[in-house]
């Protein structure tokens, strides 16, 4: 879902987790319909990024645990 939104709404995914300067600077990219593809992959990476960095928290407190 998160995933549709960053594609369709780019500056709405940085948004939505929280990146308001990010989400500005990616509304103004998206403003043109040439500007549109770059903020979208930007905010489909970002997501994975963001999803990614969450894993690895959870794994490296997974492994400190033990």
């Amino acid at each position: 879902m998160m995933t549709l939104i960053a594609i369709f709404f780019p500056s709405l995914s940085f948004l939505l987790r929280g990146k308001i300067l990010t989400a500005l600077l990616c509304l103004i990219l998206q403003i043109t319909l040439i500007g549109w593809i770059p903020a979208a992959i930007w905010a489909v990476l970002s997501l994975q990024n963001s999803r990614a960095d969450r894993r690895n928290a959870k794994l490296i407190k997974a492994i400190r645990s033990k």
